[in-house]
Parts: C-alpha cells; sequence; structure tokens
C-alpha cells in the first residue's frame, strides 16, 4: 500500500477514460508522479493500429493532464472546482508506447489561480521519453457541469 489515494478518489473521470493507474509520488498542489499500466485491453488499441496497436498522442497528454490534476486537487484548496483543459503548448512525443508498457507521468503546477492555472507534464516508459507537453486549464464550479 502507497498510502496515497486512489486517483478515483481525487478525480472526476472513471473508467474507460480514468488513466492514472497508481499515485508514485504526491506533493499537493505542487506535482504528482503516477503510473498508467497499458495491458492492451484497452479500447482504442483494437483501432488504433489493427495489427500494431499503439497509444494515441492525445491520450498521453489527457493522462498527463489528469496527474496534474491529481496534484492540484489534493491540495484541497480547489474546493468544489474541477479543472478542465484550457489549451496544450508544446506537446511533444518521442517514442510509441505499446501494450504492456507502464507510462510514467509526471506533472507539475505552475502558476495557479481561483479561475485558471498551468502545468508540465512528462510521460516515460523506462528512461525514455514518450511526451511532454505545457498545459493549461480553466477552473469549473463542479455543481455547473
Amino acid at each position: 500500500m502507497s498510502g496515497f489515494p486512489r486517483p478515483e478518489e481525487l478525480l472526476a473521470h472513471r473508467p474507460p477514460f480514468l488513466f492514472v493507474d497508481e499515485i508514485v509520488a504526491l506533493e499537493p498542489g505542487v506535482s504528482c508522479t503516477a503510473v498508467w499500466h497499458l495491458t492492451g485491453e484497452e479500447f482504442f488499441f483494437a483501432g488504433h493500429f489493427p495489427g500494431m496497436p499503439t497509444l494515441p498522442g492525445v491520450l498521453m497528454v489527457e493522462a498527463l493532464a489528469q496527474t496534474a490534476a491529481v496534484a492540484g486537487l489534493a491540495s484541497g484548496s480547489m474546493g468544489d472546482r474541477l479543472p478542465m483543459f484550457g489549451g496544450i503548448d508544446k506537446a511533444r512525443f518521442r517514442r510509441q508506447v505499446v501494450p504492456g508498457d507502464d507510462l510514467v507521468l509526471e506533472a507539475s503546477l505552475g502558476r495557479m489561480s481561483a479561475r485558471a492555472g498551468r502545468a508540465s507534464g512528462v510521460a516515460r516508459v523506462g528512461d525514455q521519453v514518450a511526451c511532454q507537453a505545457e498545459m493549461m486549464f480553466v477552473m469549473v464550479d463542479r455543481t455547473e457541469i
């Protein structure tokens, strides 16, 4: 047992759109490191691409955003607000991610306010960078969605 909360205790996401399987490091309000264990049973592998299953890059960025959200939500300072994507900058995809890979997701929060925030993230398989991106979030009242 890691002593960290389960991702679904903090995130509003649920399968099949919850991409954070476990939290391995957490500094609330600052950063989070999590892991997404890709089994090959995920729904998108069947069509992306048949015979050569590959994790879509946009889902890597979403996984990084979920990891950043864990860091922010764990601080308790967001109250009933939910971080939602406001933008993605400087996204780069450097390595193919395939079934059986463990994608290590590292996210650090930047400037945050009650209305918006920034984060940066890197996804790795082993010591190889698979994806990196800068993300912007807008804060939405959970009762409004």
